[in-house]
Order: C-alpha cells, then structure tokens, then sequence
C-alpha cells in the first residue's frame, strides 16, 4: 500500500534527519501506535469491569467457561 501524508515542511525536515521517513521506520512507528493503543483500549475494558463489580472466576470456572465456548464454536 502506497500512503500520501501533507505535513509541514519544518515535520517532515526534522523526521527526515532522525530517519523516520523510511519504510521500517514508519512502519515500527505505525506498530508501536497500534499496541498502545489496544493496551489503552485493554486498560479501559479492565476499568469497566473493576467497577462493574462482578465477583472473580476461579481458574477451575475460567477452564470451564473456556471449554464451554471452544466447544459452541466447534459446533458452529
């Protein structure tokens, strides 16, 4: 995929003398933004469910539920 971006000269000066108009380097960058935002996103549904208040699972529940859903996809 070919990505055309317009930013401003004095941006695009400083990226280019810190090397990070090349390929990898805008693709680790694109990387990294994507992991912190799903850790964001991860962080927020764990605060959701901190203050939802719903009592924790045993790991022998967690196996249980696991099995369970493995098993309706199986079917599916």
């Amino acid at each position: 995929m070919q990505v055309t971006l317009n930013l401003p000269d004095e941006l695009v000066k400083r990226a280019r003398d810190a090397g990070l108009l090349t390929v990898e380097s805008m693709q680790k960058l694109l990387e990294e933004a994507v992991r912190r935002q799903a850790g964001r996103k991860l962080l927020s549904m764990a605060e959701r469910l901190h203050a939802s208040n719903i009592p924790p699972m045993s790991e022998a529940q967690m196996d249980d539920l696991i099995h369970e859903v493995r098993a309706e996809r199986r079917v599916r």
